[in-house]
């Protein structure tokens, strides 16, 4: 087994543990989530996740990981997702070949996206938003040290933009029962 795939079942097992740890369980949900996490990993679970979805982001990761550790808030709440879902929107119909141009292949000679994105950690340090700016360090550490081999797959991934339409979602569902009931 290459660093890759242990990488992805690794990082599945954690992120179906930190959906676990969603549950209002009250004072078990530590435990719950650690149960889900080795369930996963030795249950079949995650080997199942990772060849569904393929290998995770270390963005999702991460986020995973403070869901495990009951870092509150998340950062990713309604405005990052709907700025993904906006940006996901834009990248996977032109990286599938529905443009001129494919997106995907400048992860591959990073440069251009890596001079894009310096502005970005300029702007989130600016902020103070020091968890989303360790999010992209890591990120970009973990491509540089050479387990993705694309840029694009360590920044994000399809479970991850599906995560984003569930909060989105979420939010325009309880907009709408609260319309309802005025």
């Amino acid at each position: 087994m290459n660093t890759l795939a242990a990488y992805g079942l690794l990082a599945h097992a954690l992120i179906f543990g930190a959906a676990a740890a969603l549950l209002p369980l009250g004072e078990l949900r530590p435990r719950a989530a650690l149960v889900a996490t080795a369930v996963a990993l030795l249950g079949g679970i995650a080997p199942a996740m990772h060849s569904l979805f393929g290998t995770p982001s270390l963005t999702l990761l991460q986020l995973a990981i403070l869901q495990l550790t009951n870092r509150m808030p998340s950062p990713f709440g309604y405005r990052p997702a709907l700025i993904l879902l906006a940006f996901a929107a834009l990248f996977y119909p032109a990286a599938l070949g529905w443009g001129a141009s494919d997106p995907y292949a400048l992860g591959y000679q990073p440069w251009a996206l890596l001079t894009a994105l310096a502005p970005l950690a300029v702007a989130l340090w600016w902020r103070r938003l020091d968890a989303w700016l360790l999010i992209l360090a890591v990120d970009l550490a973990g491509y540089a040290g050479g387990l993705f081999v694309n840029l694009w797959d360590a920044l994000f991934d399809p479970l991850l933009v599906l995560l984003a339409a569930l909060i989105v979602g979420r939010r325009l569902l309880l907009r709408l029962i609260a319309s309802r009931l005025r």
